[in-house]
């Protein structure tokens, strides 16, 4: 039998999973879709967006994460402080649930669009030319040619991105997000134990498992197009 400190630590830690989980699914829900303008403007012609871009990307793939949800955290109240407004002082505070995702979105995004950009730029010109040839409009040979092709050769890294992001979730706690391992380390504190991080261990191992094999399947039914 399970004796009831146990039992009270595993549901603890169950909901800190599904705090975990809400994080993981809501950044690939808002990172992926956005990834594709960030991945267009790095590739655009206009060299002003494209170099606008590169700099963004730059900032973000060159700074750690949880510098960035500190700031994402901290730095609106921080700047909003500094303001009066006929002689009040402005005050703002983030939830923070909502700037964590909003700071693993931001992101994820840009480490997506460096993805999709290799996918893109790996297709031959000459698929492009022979499409125009054959009737087919921009969107068209995007859509029905190219995307298909991409899709194919980015499941690896995206399923190496996507796994990080599992454990790259344990991050938020950095500014209060009650997530898996925060919930962990405070029962290892409470119990002198050191059980909650073994099983928070086997929660994410789980969790890991599932995407790996998620994109095993996914690489496995898209392989007709190679």
């Amino acid at each position: 039998m399970i004796s009831e400190r146990y039992l009270k630590m595993l549901l603890a830690m169950l909901q800190g999973t599904v705090t975990s989980l809400e994080v993981f699914f809501l950044t690939l829900l808002f990172s992926l879709p956005l990834a594709m303008p960030i991945a267009m403007g790095r590739m655009s012609k206009n060299k002003i967006l494209s170099a606008s871009t590169n700099v963004f990307l730059l900032i973000i793939r060159g700074t750690p994460l949880m510098l960035q949800l500190l700031v994402v955290y901290f730095g609106p109240g921080l700047i909003i402080r500094q303001l009066v407004l006929h002689g009040y002082s402005i005050s703002f505070r983030w939830n923070r649930f909502v700037a964590a995702i909003v700071a693993l979105v931001i992101n994820y995004a840009a480490y997506f669009a460096e993805i999709y950009r290799g996918g893109i730029e790996s297709i031959p010109k000459g698929q492009y030319e022979a499409a125009k040839v054959l009737g087919y409009t921009s969107s068209q040979t995007f859509f029905r040619i190219i995307l298909p092709q991409v899709i194919k050769r980015i499941v690896p890294a995206m399923g190496n991105e996507v796994i990080t992001l599992v454990k790259d979730t344990a991050l938020v706690s950095v500014i209060g997000v009650s997530e898996l391992l925060m919930v962990a380390k405070e029962r290892q504190g409470a119990m002198f134990s050191f059980a909650p991080l073994f099983i928070a261990g086997v929660f994410y191992f789980i969790m890991n498992w599932g995407v790996s094999f998620a994109f095993q399947k996914l690489e496995k039914k898209l392989s007709y197009y190679m």
